[in-house]
């Protein structure tokens, strides 16, 4: 129960940022505080939030099965870890101030650990 719980959660977060990215993708940029994009550029981060879209469905189908594939929250968590990973870069290198990235790279962090702890397999299953 716990896994669902969190799988909800980050399905709405996709939800939020596909529909961010995908209908005001500019202005979403703009409020996030990153440097102006030029208007083009607001074309691929779109295409980014159909993919947010999509994962978010993707997450609300896995919260209705009995059993959660593992693969697929693991996969999750997996983009959790690059998103961290990648804040921490361009943080890193001055590109992006730290309180610009700091509430996304925590829910990344936290969403990544969250996925990983309730996706592990029950202890029977371990000992077999």
């Amino acid at each position: 129960m716990p896994l669902k719980i969190v799988l909800w959660l980050v399905a709405v977060s996709q939800f939020a940022l596909g529909a961010l990215t995908l209908f005001v993708p500019t202005q979403f940029a703009a409020w996030m505080e990153l440097p102006a994009l030029p208007a083009g550029d607001g074309y691929l981060l779109a295409m980014l939030g159909a993919r947010f879209l999509a994962s978010g469905v993707g997450l609300v189908w896995l919260t209705r099965q009995p059993a959660p594939d593992r693969f697929w929250v693991r996969n999750m968590a997996l983009i959790q870890l690059l998103d961290l990973a990648a804040g921490a870069a361009y943080v890193a290198t001055g590109t992006i101030p730290l309180p610009v990235a700091a509430f996304p790279m925590f829910n990344a962090a936290l969403f990544a650990l969250l996925l990983w702890l309730f996706s592990r397999p029950p202890r029977a299953a371990l000992a077999a």
